[in-house]
C-alpha cells in the first residue's frame, strides 16, 4: 500500500515538472540581467537562491560565462533541473546544493552575482539582504523578485490577506530603501506583468490539477491543495491592480 503523503509533499507534487514554481518568465529573467550591464564574457560566479526546478538558472547559464550554484531545499526539483541542464548541455556550468536559502555554507564575498526570484520572502526581504550580502563581492549584483504594493492604497481584503500571510510586503519605494539602508545602491527595478503570472504560471498550474487529482485518488488533502491554489489565483485575478512582484537588481558599494 502506498504511503500516505504529507500535505508538504502534495504541494510540491503538484508543482514539479514544471517550469516554474512562482510568478515569472524568461522574458523578466532577461530584462534583469540586461539592467546589470554585465561583461558577458566576464568568467562569473553566480547562486541561484530558491531555485526551484530551475527555469531562471537555465536562462542564466544560457547567457552568462562560469558557474551558477542553483540551491534549493527540496531535492525533487534539484533532479528536475539537473536533467533539463543535461538535456539542454548545461550540466558543466550548473552546480546544484540541497540547503535552506537562510543556512548557506558560502565563503564571504564569494560571488558576482546572487539571483533569487521568488524566493527570498521565505526568509523575509531585509533579513536576506543583511545574510546575503556577505556573499558578494563588493561590486557585486544582488536581483531578486518580491512581492510589493503597486498603489499606494489597496481594498481591505487584499491588505488584510497579505498582511497576514506576509508582513514584509510594501511599496517598491520602500522596498528599495532597505537596500539602499544595507549597503547597496539601486541598479534597476521593475514589475512583473499580469503575463507572467497568469500565463507562464497560474494557467499551466491549473492545466495540472485533474492529473494532480487523479494521482492522488482524489483525496481530501489533494482536494484542499488544489482549492487552496485556486483560491490564490482568484485572489490575484480580482486584485491584481494592487499588487504584483517587484523584481530589484542592486549593486553591493561596501562591505
Amino acid at each position: 500500500m502506498a504511503k500516505k503523503m504529507t500535505e508538504l509533499e502534495l504541494i510540491i507534487d503538484l508543482h514539479k515538472n514544471s517550469e516554474r514554481q512562482g510568478p515569472g518568465s524568461e522574458k523578466d529573467t532577461l530584462r534583469a540581467l540586461d539592467l546589470l550591464q554585465l561583461h558577458t564574457d566576464q568568467n562569473l560566479k553566480v547562486a541561484d537562491l530558491g531555485c526551484g526546478s530551475g527555469g531562471q538558472t537555465l536562462t542564466l547559464a544560457q547567457y552568462l560565462n562560469g558557474q551558477i550554484t542553483a540551491v534549493d531545499l527540496f531535492p525533487q526539483f534539484l533532479d528536475e533541473l539537473k536533467e533539463k541542464s543535461q538535456k539542454l548541455g548545461l550540466s558543466d556550468k550548473i552546480i546544484t546544493l540541497e540547503k535552506s536559502i537562510d543556512d548557506l555554507p558560502f565563503k564571504k564575498e564569494e560571488f558576482d552575482l546572487i539571483w533569487s526570484e521568488g524566493a527570498i520572502y521565505n526568509i523575509g526581504f531585509e533579513n536576506g539582504l543583511k545574510k546575503w550580502k556577505d556573499y558578494l563581492k563588493v561590486g557585486g549584483y544582488l536581483a531578486v523578485s518580491e512581492i510589493t504594493w503597486i498603489t499606494p492604497s489597496r481594498p481591505e481584503e487584499i491588505e488584510e490577506f497579505w498582511n497576514a500571510e506576509y508582513p514584509e510586503i510594501d511599496t517598491a519605494s520602500n522596498k528599495i530603501k532597505q537596500i539602499e539602508d544595507n549597503g547597496f545602491v539601486l541598479a534597476g527595478h521593475f514589475y512583473l506583468s499580469e503575463n507572467s503570472w497568469l500565463e507562464t504560471y497560474y494557467r499551466p498550474l491549473q492545466a495540472r490539477f485533474e492529473a494532480f487529482l487523479q494521482r492522488h485518488n482524489n483525496s481530501e488533502l489533494a482536494r484542499k491543495v488544489v482549492a487552496e491554489n485556486q483560491a490564490e489565483i482568484d485572489l490575484y485575478q480580482k486584485f491584481k491592480a494592487y499588487y504584483s512582484y517587484g523584481f530589484y537588481m542592486a549593486k553591493k558599494v561596501n562591505s
